[in-house]
């Protein structure tokens, strides 16, 4: 690790909090408080995102080693939000929701593997692999 590293990093980390904190107030705007839509939506959308760059990575030369850290490590590290995950479940069990934390769980872990795997389709397809 170097310090130019490690400021990439932080760049891309500002930039995915950022983006995090721009869905998850919308979605509370626009949904309210009832269901976890935004971190939902984060954890999803960054796990189509990593899958993808991480398949680019690999199958091209478009993306040298600095972008794939702010990239990977940065940004899609600052959007997605596994410890805000794991709170809002635990909390909805402790509140006698736990219908509920197994729906959020079982459709978040669903998903983001989803989407992980579409983000790897993707890659390859932009790639031509």
């Amino acid at each position: 690790m170097n310090t130019n590293q490690l400021a990439w990093v932080c760049v891309g980390g500002a930039v995915g909090s950022g983006l995090r904190f721009v869905v998850t107030s919308w979605t509370l705007a626009r949904y309210g408080t009832s269901f976890p839509y935004g971190t939902l939506a984060v954890n999803v959308v960054g796990s189509l995102l990593l899958a993808l760059l991480f398949e680019l990575s690999r199958s091209t030369t478009w993306l040298g080693p600095t972008l794939q850290l702010a990239l990977g490590a940065g940004m899609m590290g600052g959007l997605t939000t596994y410890s805000t995950f794991n709170l809002e479940v635990v909390r909805y069990v402790q509140d006698g929701h736990a219908r509920t934390a197994v729906v959020y769980g079982s459709v978040t872990l669903v998903g983001c593997l989803a989407a992980g795997v579409l983000g790897i389709m993707f890659g390859r397809m932009i790639s031509g692999r």
